[in-house]
């Protein structure tokens, strides 16, 4: 037997309901935002993300899916959605078109990591983006369409802790890079092989490490608010505003600085304890250099991405029950060999009406049939025998009640409406 890879996970029949109710919510806030959906390759040229991620992320560097291709280029499987799409906008002009873009996505990604819980080595995202306005409204604007999906699906306020944080931009980020420099290289001893590395290239990545080690050295490490220059400190000052007129309640946590390299100014986390230490549900932020980075005009944006997977553990640890679908509307039984026949026609027809239709196809006695459109979930069901062909007047069961009546398909029509 051939098993699934590790790191994946099929979604069968049974379970693909769930995804649904996610993928219909995350499209119904979608419009209430105006936003629209962009669709990428699920691949790109691996240049995109040492370009957009950053070389010295542990995504690139630890849990890209990378490869040659028959002509010897080298492609990348997704690690995440915003690199894509920030080529997309430029690839496809996106940018001559009246300002902002907001799009979202819904995406698999790829990370070759350790499987936990709520995220898989193909794990899947809702993802808003919106290019093209660089104040802290956009910013907010963000926070909001996250807080409301995760309302949507029915994890409510108190069940989650909004953190935010600003991160700077080039310009004050060179004299926090410095101050790290100067606090790590005091410590670089306690500090894995990475994060040695990381020092002289990019101090800011050992604050994401996940080595216990350097969590417990970053843990005292200068914290990027107290370098702030005035225009970042004032936008970090206006969301704040932002968030509370809209009434969100937040946390200014100095330690987010998410694992991404194009960042700048905000960054934010939605964090659950329903799903363990590893709590993050939903992160984003701003990230105006990013597509200057991959080869466009300089545009200011701001997004998130949200794990589908993540979403379903908390729904599920917390209670939160997605109601299951409708059976089918009527289940057409045949009792002799014409009756398959008429039943196949019978099915068009009320199909073509708008009706869930189920018919027998696998030649199963009566009683098989019947144990079978009770498992369905049938509401009713057409008994088509000799004579119920010959009068034109089929015995339908309620499924609901036990109760049978004799009716035309005219008449059946007509109940299924009720």
């Amino acid at each position: 037997m051939i098993n699934i890879p590790k790191g994946t996970k099929d979604v069968v029949p049974s379970e693909s309901y769930k995804w649904h109710f996610i993928e219909d919510k995350a499209r119904q806030i979608a419009k209430e935002f105006c936003m629209r959906e962009i669709r990428t390759p699920v691949f790109e040229h691996t240049e995109l993300f040492l370009r957009g991620v950053g070389d010295t992320t542990d995504i690139v560097n630890k849990e890209m899916y990378t490869f040659n291709d028959k002509g010897g280029r080298s492609i990348t499987l997704k690690p995440e959605g915003t690199a894509g799409v920030a080529r997309a906008f430029i690839e496809n002009g996106l940018g001559e078109n009246p300002q902002p873009t907001k799009m979202y996505y819904i995406t698999p990604v790829f990370r070759y990591e350790r499987p936990q819980a709520g995220r898989l080595r193909e794990h899947h995202q809702f993802g808003v983006e919106i290019y093209g306005s660089a104040t802290p409204q956009a910013d907010a604007e963000v926070i909001l369409i996250a807080r409301a999906m995760l309302n949507k699906v029915g994890i409510k306020d108190d069940m989650l802790s909004l953190n935010i944080n600003s991160i700077g931009c080039p310009k004050c980020r060179a004299d926090y890079n410095r101050a790290l420099k100067e606090y790590f290289s005091a410590r670089i001893d306690g500090m894995c092989s990475t994060c040695r590395e990381r020092l002289d290239k990019n101090p800011l990545r050992i604050l994401d490490c996940k080595e216990e080690g350097c969590r417990k050295i970053a843990a005292d490490a200068p914290v990027i608010l107290d370098y702030l220059c005035d225009d970042c400190k004032n936008h970090h000052e206006q969301l704040c505003s932002a968030l509370e007129a809209a009434g969100v309640k937040y946390t200014i946590n100095p330690h987010i600085v998410r694992g991404l390299d194009y960042y700048t100014r905000t960054v934010f986390e939605f964090i659950s304890t329903a799903i363990g230490a590893q709590g993050t549900v939903c992160g984003g932020g701003r990230y105006d250099g990013l597509v200057q980075e991959v080869g466009g005009k300089p545009t200011p944006a701001a997004g998130f991405g949200m794990g589908i997977e993540r979403l379903l553990m908390v729904m599920q640890n917390t209670g939160i029950v997605i109601p299951e679908p409708a059976g089918p509307d009527v289940y057409l039984a045949p009792l002799c060999e014409q009756g398959y026949a008429v039943s196949l026609a019978m099915a068009e027809r009320l199909r073509a009406k708008g009706f869930a239709v189920e018919r027998e196809i696998s030649g199963r006695s009566l009683k098989a049939q019947m144990k079978y459109a009770a498992k369905t979930g049938a509401k009713k069901v057409v008994f088509i025998g000799e004579d119920e062909i010959a009068k034109g007047i089929y015995t339908v069961k309620n499924m609901a009640d036990g109760t049978s009546s004799a009716m035309t398909e005219e008449e059946l029509t007509e109940a299924l409406y009720e």
